[in-house]
């Protein structure tokens, strides 16, 4: 594929998409209320001729078609109106379109993974089309006008040629469109609305072009017409009509100021012939822009300058950044520089000081390029939530919170899929079976999800909560006992510890194999996946009252903010977010647990302390508790202290993925995330909190 043809499918992909998500947000909203809006009704006609076209365009015969069809669907309704379809009828379209939407998306998958597209979509397109008879045959005998009908050769409907009946008007615009396009009558009214948009008062005709089919046939043959009551109004909406879309051409024709006007006889082929005498017209096809003085005098709708950006190039641009960072700091704090006379260094230093300002503000701007809203993620669970209460025929609502907050987009494609588990698991086992079952407990009848996000300075706080049945720590025990979960005895067990047993490899209390849940794929992935881009999962729950799970992910995985400490000769990074606290302690503070490892007492609760020259192995002088300095880290629900030899001190470091050759070492598991390089050239290890609790636990 060259990179033309690359570049449009791109282009496509990502239209096509944004579409499809348009129309789902669109559907979800719309059968709440139980009706479509007659804006929507519009907006679904225009995104299937969008998608229809554009995919014609590329030759994705599947997809083009349904979207056509679709599309003719919504010419119906469009054209009858919404209102004259029953309640059945409006549910069945629904149903329809959630079933449409997802033939469509399944399509657009096949083609991101290079995967051969269906060869025969007849069955669904009969389905399309059985819906729409059905609908006609409810309606009027008069209304059986179908786009077909519209695009066939009907016979003229009279003397169209002739110029409207304005009596104000001193000029018209008779505009053509392009031959084929389909729907003429439809397409001309959204040229009119666009250009009405400028807030230039002009007439148009025919005037029930939006609401009488039968016009299409006229529009097709003789175009139509605005009018308008000066010729300064004219010349503003002249100039726009550069900026519509299927337009063939158009002429001026000014009105005639004599008193007498011919004989209606023969104006049918007289009219634009004796205009045209008497007044300038325009050239065929004349598409001058707007003068900027025109459009700033009418207000005309000014274009966002929106584009968008491959991922990659966002990745490649973000990485230049990184090695900027580090190569502005390698200058600044290279050695050469003690040899400088004292105002040389202050001189070079000031120069730093604007190279560092300058290089932040580069480095702000390419990381803000990558944040997107979890919006588009919080939308697809309204979709999961509706068929779930379908099928499960429960009476759940969604209720959305901080759906604006910024996360890396890496990171919200990341968190899709644990997002989706946690509300499916609500669904299908944390709210109650039955409105009955819920009104004894004495809880509203209809259940209720929250999705909320918020964020820190440094991560996001994504949470799931449900007023359903809560957890019982009781029953998690047991649970957990009978699998060999446990390793200790139940009653050392927290609240806390309890809830925590659905996150261990498999947990599950789901009895039955359901379409959502039981199929060996538990809280374990979702805490797996979360972790893997730096998260943690927490769970907090009330027996009775509900459950909320809780994600705590960074804003970013490429430039953490992280203090540098020294273990012998070796530089590590902690990420200064999960730092709670330094402190030197004394011997006299250290106890002993029953396995003879390390804790103090941090304000009345004793907390583990992990030696990282032990775990890693490493020489150092520093072995006395006295000597070292301990940092109180925290991770999620994971809080300890490691003891480290000193503190360097706290830098913006850029996080560098380790070598693809170190992945069979599995150090992720280690307690290392990654690495960065420092000034003077060498290398730190990053360190992940939580893994490292977890990998220091286990070789105890």
């Amino acid at each position: 594929m060259d990179n033309i043809m690359e570049s449009m499918l791109d282009a496509y992909l990502y239209e096509t998409t944004s579409l499809l998500d348009q129309l789902e947000d669109m559907l979800v909203a719309d059968e709440q209320i139980g009706d479509f809006s007659t804006d929507d009704v519009n907006e679904i006609f225009r995104i299937m001729h969008t998608i229809k076209g554009s995919s014609a365009m590329m030759e994705f015969t599947s997809l083009s078609t349904i979207a056509h069809r679709i599309e003719d669907l919504f010419f119906y309704i469009r054209d009858k109106g919404i209102d004259t379809l029953d309640t059945d009828s409006k549910k069945n379209l629904f149903n329809l379109m959630f079933r449409s939407a997802d033939l469509l998306r399944g399509e657009i998958t096949k083609v991101e993974n290079g995967e051969p597209l269906l060869e025969n979509v007849d069955s669904f397109r009969q389905e399309i089309n059985d819906f729409l008879e059905k609908l006609k045959e409810g309606g009027s005998s008069a209304s059986a006008a179908a786009p077909e009908a519209a695009s066939s050769d009907a016979p003229k409907t009279g003397s169209e040629l002739q110029l409207p009946d304005d009596p104000d008007a001193v000029c018209y615009l008779h505009i053509m469109l392009e031959e084929g396009i389909g729907m003429e009558n439809l397409r001309a009214f959204m040229v009119v609305n666009s250009l009405k948009d400028s807030g230039v008062p002009f007439n148009y005709y025919p005037a029930d072009m939006d609401m009488n089919s039968d016009t299409c046939q006229t529009i097709i043959d003789n175009g139509f017409y605005l009018a308008f009551t000066s010729d300064q109004e004219e010349q503003v909406i002249e100039g726009l009509l550069g900026t519509q879309h299927y337009i063939r051409s158009y002429e001026v024709i000014k009105v005639p100021t004599e008193t007498t006007v011919q004989e209606p006889v023969d104006t049918a082929d007289a009219q634009p012939e004796t205009s045209a005498a008497k007044t300038e017209t325009a050239p065929a096809a004349k598409t001058e822009a707007v003068p900027a003085a025109a459009a700033a005098a009418t207000h005309a709708p000014v274009k966002q300058s929106l584009i968008s950006v491959s991922l990659a190039k966002l990745d490649a641009l973000l990485d230049i950044v990184g090695e900027l960072v580090i190569t502005e700091s390698m200058v600044t704090s290279s050695p050469e520089l003690m040899a400088l006379s004292r105002d040389s260094y202050d001189n070079f230093m000031q120069s730093g000081r604007q190279l560092r300002k300058l290089t932040n503000d580069i480095q702000d701007i390419a990381m803000s390029l990558r944040m997107v809203p979890v919006s588009g993620v919080f939308q697809k669970m309204n979709r999961i939530v509706r068929d779930m209460n379908q099928n499960l025929n429960k009476s759940v609502r969604l209720t959305v919170i901080g759906e604006n907050t910024e996360i890396d987009k890496t990171i919200v494609d990341s968190i899709q899929d644990p997002l989706m588990h946690m509300v499916r698991n609500s669904m299908d086992h944390g709210i109650e079976e039955t409105e009955e079952e819920r009104i004894a407990a004495g809880k509203d009848p209809h259940g209720e999800i929250t999705l909320s996000a918020s964020h820190t300075n440094s991560e996001v706080i994504i949470s799931v909560s449900d007023d359903g049945y809560g957890m019982d720590t009781t029953k998690l025990l047991a649970k957990a006992k009978q699998k060999g979960l446990l390793t200790k005895p139940e009653s050392e067990y927290s609240h806390k510890e309890a809830l925590n047993l659905i996150l261990l490899p498999g947990f599950s209390t789901n009895k039955a194999v359901t379409e959502y849940s039981g199929r060996g794929v538990g809280m374990d992935v979702v805490k797996k996946n979360v972790e893997s881009v730096g998260g943690t999962v927490s769970i907090t729950s009330e027996l009775g009252s509900g459950t909320t799970m809780t994600m705590m992910i960074p804003l970013t995985l490429a430039i953490v903010v992280g203090m540098k400490v020294t273990v012998g000769a070796s530089i590590f990074t902690v990420p200064i977010s999960n730092i709670r606290q330094s402190f030197k302690a004394t011997s006299d503070q250290i106890i002993l647990d029953e396995y003879g490892n390390e804790m103090i007492n941090i304000m009345g609760t004793f907390y583990s302390i992990v030696r990282l020259h032990n775990f890693y192995n490493l020489e150092t002088e520093v072995t006395n508790i006295e000597d070292g300095i301990l940092l109180w880290v925290e991770a999620g629900d994971r809080s300890y202290c490691l003891f480290v030899d000193n503190l360097i001190d706290e830098q913006q470091v850029v996080v560098k993925p380790l070598p693809t050759y170190l992945n069979s070492y599995e150090l992720k598991n280690c307690g290392i995330t990654g690495c960065t390089i420092l000034g003077d050239g060498t290398i730190s290890i990053i360190l992940d909190v939580a893994s490292l609790y977890t990998a220091a636990n286990d070789t105890i």
